[in-house]
Parts: structure tokens; C-alpha cells; sequence
């Protein structure tokens, strides 16, 4: 039975930090971290002591991680960034409200001896002899140690203390990675038995050395269990000292889930039911399993079981028969025209889900150019006469303080000079829209222009494709480019506001001009030429987008989210491969061009060079970060390669920025999972003047010494498909949702009232449609828990048999 674990991470906002600049402000930012990995960066909020950042982080996790820190720090352009306070949850904290944690939480003083990492291997025995009791403890190394020096490093030894005795190993200089295998040895004194405590320290030679963690054995363990392997350095024993909200605080969201998932067949007969109520009559539609399940989700978790249920149809090749039955599920519900797929329905979540999972490379294509134009040119533009802001533009003229006309021609211009080529972008990007995609928005067309055949309705067929690829794709990617994967940081408050008025415009075009004019933004009005002309393009644009042949087969094959050969991930990285020991240490690193598909990571001078060299993904065996003291530079990866001869290589890369670190270590991860003989540790330094930076150690083949982190992924649009996982989060959502099942259609007598009320008013037809529907909707609900019961009791019997206890019989499938 597989384990899954992962972390859903929001940095919403803060409040009331301290100022740390002369100017009586701070420029904050928060540093996300898991045990000592850095999995994310937010943006810096210039000027604010209340900041509000919104963005939202998904962690794939190891199963053995412990606690999750928040830092905020006031960045500053010159000198080391200012630490403002930390917030450190405990993974029992979070794991204390099965909802997870979703609250203001005040910042606490980061102290040093607290900042403890890193793990100690150690072998104690305890001997008897003639002169008495002794204990051995066999100091063997250290991994992934605090860095307390300026150079990255430290300058670690051991103190192990025994009741009143007390010895130490050697100082290992310049490495967080010591290897001592020293045996100190010490003498039981008279008295009651004493804990075995060993402290690792930092050696100074000016001033007091610096704490790097300690563990402690109490005498029970050292008598029956004596310790033999790795253990985790803890911080001293201290009560937590809360600021007082003085430091400020943060709200945050947290929620971790882990699930164990059960080998694929038991299922499915749940998988089952899902699939035949999309492949069922329309007339079963609304007594189906899956609106059943509907039924019972409301808010985030249906965002969450959208998701999950676009996953799992992609990958049974069903994805077109699964939007087809949610769209007639909303059709049949809605009356008026003007309100369809306006709700956040399971119908609106999953098309929107689906765009995302199956169209953002094309989102890619067509925005990316624009976007970017948009971040480097940094113009000012401004149509709202109350946010213009003339006196910046005074500044930045010769010519005097302009007026708001003068302003407003300007922005016109450049704002249609940014609309023009989104337009031409969009409206040409039929051939590079995913078949998937049109084959869905063709279903959806037809099945509208069904519902509503109304001459008066006849926008309706566009504004419900349109409603989706403009409102809640292309606009919102415009707005937010770094939630899409366009940006690596959030824009500033210029560009930010730029971005806005260019998403509200392509909004416009989106609703086909029918809201222009109305409402309180007005001065949207130098724009509507513009609009309307770009509107019947799209008109002609959504035309074409659904005139296709073919029709997606309803038990076509399973498909991969995302294609091998497909780019999932590609920019500029500085590049140095593994030095040969012939070449002087000197390291070079040269700007290349990468592109990561399924299949290669690829590279070249500049994206357009036709000469390429490129990795096969099957070859790598380890993507992980690199010390900074190694090059002397921060942000360095490596990939750990082999070849078909066996040869391992290592090809390092150095990113711009700790967002696109994590980024490109997520993608890489991702794209090698599958592959076999990944290394369960690598050296996080380099091999110079013959010897590892990291270790110290002298041969280039010695084994790593620090664990890989191959578990460790961003959660994105790329994650890989994993049909259990998302059936097994389905059972889940089940689960919550059972008592209401069975109190709805097993138990609740309400549909019998409705029922006798039919029988009353003398419709024998309606009287026999309520019969037929009750009797299918009760037989679903019956079909669902009985699967339900069949899991639950898979679970147990998989747990019993982790837990060691006896199981008689085989596992039921």
C-alpha cells in the first residue's frame, strides 16, 4: 500500500510588523520552509507594514517530515536582509484540526540556538567490566548541518555528556557534513542512572561557538534500546516565547493530507460507478452516482473534487463523455440563459480545471510574449481620472504636468498596443488550441444551442465558450501571470495595475460587449472602439475553434496529461558540467537556453539555435540543490546522470532566484519519477582540489552524505496522473459526506412527502417520473456506501498488516 502526503500551503497577509528601514517602513517578504528544504518565496511588498501577498503553495511531501516554518524579512538593496520573525508549526499542529489551520498567528523572535538542522548518526553500547559500568559512543558523522560561518559552513564537533563526565571528538573544519568515527568512552559514577545527551557545536576561535542541535537518550532507552543510526538534531528544551504580537503576525491557511492508497483494483468498482454515470442515458443523469457525489460537496472541496475527477476521467479517455454529462446536469437546472455556468457549480470547476490541466502550455504560447513585454517595458497607464497619478508623470516629462486628457491619450495608446497583439495572439491560435480542448468547447456548443434555440439567445452558444477561455483563463492569467506559471515573481504595483486594466478589457471582449457602458466604470468608455472591433474576430475566432472533425470516442484509451515530447518547463539557466580532474579548479558557468519535456532536458545557445545538446530524462538518477559554498554562488542545482555504460555525471545549473530553483527542481523531480535505481543520497557540494567541498572526503566515487529529496515536488498543472491517489481522495470526500447520504436518500422521507404531494394533484405522470427517480437515486446511494463499506474495510485489514498483527486469510481484491 502506497503513502502520499502533501501540504497545501496560503501566505495570505500580514499585519502590524515592525519598521526596519530609516523611511519608517519595511519592504517584507516570507520564506517558506519544510524541516530544512526552502520550498518557497513570496513576493516582496514594497513600502508596507501590512502586507498582503495571497499566494497559495502545494508540497508533495516525504512521509517522515516534521514541521513547517514561515520567515519574514525586510529586504534590503544593500547588506543581508533584515529578520523580522518566524512562525514554526509542528506537524501534530497541524494535523490537530482535520481542517487544518486557518488563522492569525503571532511572529516570534528567531533565535539562533533554535535554529537547529541536520541529523547525527550514532552507536552506543553499554559494557560491563571489573572496575564497572561503562558506556561507548561511537560518533560516526554528521549530515546536513547549520551553516554558522560567513563562508556557508561550520566548524563542527561533538560533546557527549554521561552523568557528570563529559568528552568531545575532534573539530572537523569548514564542512556541515563531519565525519569523526571517533568512540569516547565513559564511566558510570555512583547514583541513580543518568541520560546520555550529545551536543554538536560550531568551534570559534573569537567569541563563544555557536549550538548546532543536540539528542538525548534517557537511561530506560540506553539499558533495553541502546541508539544505533540516524536521529535528528533538537534545539535545547525552552519554553516558547510568544512577542506579544509585537513583531506582528501572519494569517495563514495550512492543511496537510495524507492518504494511504490501496493497490488499483480495490478501486475499482467505484471507479466503476463514476464511469457509468457518464456513459449512461441522459434521462439517469440527475439519479447517478456521480450526482450523488455531487450532492454532497460544496465550497473548496469541490474545487478539490473537480480537480481530482478531471484526472481521473483524462485518464480513462473519458473526459469528453464527463464534461458532456455536467453540462447537461447545468443546462437541465437553468432557466435563464443569462446565469449559466456563472455559479461555482461541479460543472463550472471542472471545465476550469480541465483548461488548466490540459491547455497551459497553450496558455503559454499565446500570453507569454505580451506578458513579458508588459514586466520589462514598465509603462505607466491610466484610464481612471481618480487613480491618476499626475505627478509621477510630471517626473518623468520635460514638458510639464500634463493633463488628464494628455494622460489618457497615452494610455490608450499603450494599452492598445498591449490589447492588439493578445487579440491577434488569441484569435490565431486556433491550430495550437489542444484537440481536447475544442472537442469540449464543440460538445458544449451543441448542447446550448439545444437548450436555448431561440433566435433571441443566439450569443448564448458563444458567451458560454467564451465565458470559459476568456473569464476564467485567459483574463485571469493576465491579472496574476505568476499563478499561471507566465512570471516567477508578482508583478509591482505599476505593472500590477496595468495588468488589471488589460484583463478587464479582455474580459470585455470575453462578455462580447454586452455590459459596455454600464456599471461604474465609465472610463473604460476611449476603449470600446477598440472592444467592439475585436469582438466579432473572436466571434469568428470561436467559429473556427469548433468546426472540426472527429468525435472523442467514449472508451477511447487513457492518456498522459501531459505528452512526453510536450515542453513543460523552459528558460535561461547558467550551466557547468562536472569538471574533469584535468582541468584546473577554475569553474565556468555559460548562460544556455533549457527546455524539459518528458523525454529530454535540452539546451542550446538561445531558443531559436538549431545545434542542441540534451539529458534523457531516463537517465537521471538525482535532481537536488548544491551548497552555496561549493561555487560560491546561490541557487545551484545539480542533475545527477548515468549513462548506458553505468558512468555517473553531473551537470550543474544555477537559477536566477530561489522561486525558480524550487520551479526547475519540482519539473525535473516530476518528469524522472518513474525512473528506477534513483540514488538515496549525492554530495550537495563539489569535487575540487581533490576532494568533496561538502564532506572533505577524498574519493570522487565515495557513497553521498546527504539524503536526496526526491519526494519533495511543487504541486502544479504538470503533476504526473495517478489514478488511485485521485480515487482514493474521492472515497475520501465520500467519507465526509456519508451520514448525509444516508440521511438524504435512505432515511429522509422528505421525497416520499414530495412524492404523495404529485399523487395528490393527480398527475399519474409525474406521479410514476418521481417513483422512477427516487428508486434510482436510492439505489445509487445504496451502491455508494455499499463500495464505501468494501474500502473501509480494505484500510483496516491493510493497516493490521503494517501494523504487524495477525490477518487470517488473504486480502480480499
Amino acid at each position: 500500500m502506497a503513502k502520499s502526503s502533501s501540504l497545501n500551503v496560503r501566505v495570505v497577509e500580514g499585519r502590524a510588523l515592525p519598521a526596519k528601514d530609516v523611511s519608517g517602513s519595511s519592504d517584507p517578504y516570507c520564506i517558506v520552509k519544510v524541516d530544512d528544504e526552502v520550498v518557497a518565496r513570496t513576493a516582496t511588498i514594497w513600502r508596507s507594514l501590512s502586507p498582503f501577498w495571497g499566494e497559495e503553495y502545494t508540497v508533495h511531501l516525504p512521509l517522515d517530515f516534521h514541521h513547517l516554518s514561515f520567515y519574514v524579512l525586510d529586504e534590503d538593496t544593500v547588506g543581508h536582509d533584515d529578520i523580522i520573525g518566524k512562525i514554526s508549526l509542528s506537524r501534530e499542529a497541524i494535523t490537530a484540526d482535520p481542517r487544518g489551520i486557518d488563522s492569525w498567528i503571532n511572529l516570534s523572535r528567531v533565535d539562533p540556538d533554535a535554529e537547529v538542522q541536520g541529523e547525527v548518526c550514532l552507536a552506543v553500547q553499554t559494557l560491563e567490566d571489573v572496575r564497572g559500568r561503562c558506556l561507548h559512543c561511537h560518533v560516526l558523522q554528521a549530515r546536513d548541518l547549520a551553516p554558522r560561518d560567513i563562508s556557508g559552513t561550520s566548524d563542527p564537533f561533538a560533546r557527549v555528556f554521561w552523568g557528570s563526565q563529559s568528552l568531545e571528538t575532534s573539530t572537523i573544519k569548514k564542512t556541515r557534513f563531519p565525519y569523526w568515527d571517533e568512540v569516547l568512552e565513559l564511566r558510570e559514577m555512583p547514583g541513580s542512572p543518568s541520560p546520555l545527551r550529545v551536543e554538536l557545536w560550531d568551534w570559534d576561535m573569537v567569541g563563544k561557538n555557536d549550538f548546532l542541535g543536540m539528542v538525548e537518550f534517557p537511561p530506560q532507552v540506553l539499558q533495553h534500546n541502546p541508539p544505533n543510526g540516524w536521529f535528528r538534531l533538537l534545539p535545547f528544551p525552552r519554553a516558547e516565547e510568544d512577542s506579544g504580537g509585537s513583531l506582528g503576525a501572519l494569517r495563514l491557511k495550512v492543511r496537510l493530507t495524507e492518504d494511504s492508497v490501496l493497490p488499483s483494483q480495490y478501486y475499482q468498482p467505484l471507479r466503476e460507478l463514476l464511469m457509468e454515470s457518464v456513459l449512461g442515458p441522459a434521462e439517469e443523469d440527475a439519479a447517478s452516482p456521480l450526482a450523488v457525489l455531487e450532492e454532497l460537496t460544496s465550497g473548496d472541496c469541490r474545487q478539490e473534487l473537480a480537480t481530482k475527477l478531471v484526472k481521473l476521467f483524462l485518464g480513462q479517455g473519458l473526459t469528453g463523455p464527463f464534461l458532456d454529462y455536467l453540462t447537461r446536469r447545468e443546462l437541465a437546472r437553468t432557466t435563464d440563459p443569462n446565469t449559466l455556468f456563472r455559479s461555482n457549480s461541479l460543472a463550472s470547476k471542472s471545465m476550469e480545471q480541465f483548461m488548466k490541466l490540459v491547455g497551459m502550455p497553450y496558455l503559454h504560447e499565446v500570453l507569454r510574449p505580451v506578458i513579458n513585454r508588459v514586466f520589462e517595458e514598465r509603462k505607466y497607464m491610466e484610464l481612471d481620472p481618480c487613480k491618476m497619478d499626475l505627478g509621477r508623470t510630471r517626473r518623468i516629462s520635460f514638458k510639464g504636468a500634463p493633463s488628464e486628457e494628455h494622460v489618457r491619450e497615452a494610455s490608450l495608446g499603450l494599452l492598445t498596443g498591449y490589447l492588439g497583439p493578445i487579440v491577434d495572439a488569441i484569435v490565431g491560435s486556433v491550430g495550437r488550441c489542444p484537440p481536447a480542448m475544442r472537442l469540449a468547447f464543440k460538445q458544449l456548443r451543441q448542447r446550448v444551442e439545444e437548450r436555448f434555440p431561440q433566435v433571441e439567445h443566439e450569443d448564448v452558444k458563444y458567451l458560454a465558450i467564451s465565458g470559459f477561455l476568456f473569464l476564467r483563463f485567459f483574463a485571469p492569467a493576465i491579472l496574476t501571470p505568476k499563478l499561471f506559471d507566465l512570471r516567477d515573481q508578482h508583478a509591482d504595483p505599476q505593472t500590477s495595475r496595468s495588468l488589471l486594466l488589460l484583463a478587464k478589457a479582455v474580459q470585455s471582449i470575453g462578455n462580447l460587449g454586452q455590459q459596455l457602458g454600464q456599471g461604474k466604470e465609465l472610463w473604460m468608455a476611449p476603449l470600446h472602439p477598440f472592444l467592439l472591433q475585436s469582438i466579432s474576430r473572436v466571434r469568428d475566432f470561436l467559429d473556427q475553434l469548433v468546426d472540426m472533425d472527429g468525435k472523442e470516442e467514449a472508451g477511447g484509451p487513457a492518456r498522459a496529461l501531459v505528452p512526453p515530447s510536450v515542453t513543460v518547463r523552459e528558460g535561461y539557466l547558467l550551466k557547468r558540467k562536472e569538471e574533469p580532474a584535468s582541468l584546473a579548479t577554475r569553474f565556468a558557468f555559460k548562460k544556455r537556453y533549457f527546455r524539459l519535456s518528458g523525454e529530454t532536458l535540452s539546451y542550446s545557445k538561445s531558443p531559436e539555435w538549431q545545434m542542441r545538446s540534451s539529458i534523457p530524462v531516463s537517465h537521471i538518477r538525482a535532481v537536488e540543490r548544491v551548497d552555496e559554498s561549493a561555487f560560491q554562488l546561490p541557487y545551484v542545482m545539480q542533475v545527477v546522470t548515468q549513462d548506458g555504460a553505468g558512468a555517473p555525471h553531473t551537470t550543474y545549473l544555477q537559477c536566477k532566484n530561489v522561486n525558480e530553483l524550487n520551479q526547475w527542481l519540482s519539473a525535473l523531480r516530476k518528469a524522472s519519477a518513474p525512473n528506477p535505481d534513483k540514488l538515496a543520497s549525492c554530495h550537495p557540494g563539489a569535487f575540487r582540489s581533490g576532494h568533496w567541498t561538502c564532506c572533505l572526503q577524498a574519493e570522487r566515487s565515495a557513497s553521498g552524505c546527504s539524503r536526496t529529496h526526491s519526494a519533495v515536488t511543487l504541486g502544479d498543472w504538470s503533476d504526473p496522473l495517478d489514478p488511485d491517489a485521485e480515487t482514493q481522495m474521492v472515497y475520501r470526500q465520500l467519507l465526509l459526506g456519508r451520514d448525509r447520504l444516508r440521511m438524504k436518500f435512505l432515511e429522509d422521507s422528505s421525497m416520499d412527502t414530495t412524492l404523495e404531494a404529485a399523487t395528490e394533484q393527480g398527475s399519474s405522470a409525474m406521479e410514476g417520473a418521481c417513483t422512477d427517480a427516487l428508486a434510482r437515486q436510492r439505489e445509487a446511494a445504496a451502491r455508494l456506501l455499499e463500495v464505501l463499506t468494501d474500502l473501509d474495510q480494505a484500510h483496516e485489514e491493510f493497516q493490521q498488516q503494517e501494523q504487524g498483527k495477525v490477518v487470517s486469510g488473504p486480502l480480499r481484491p
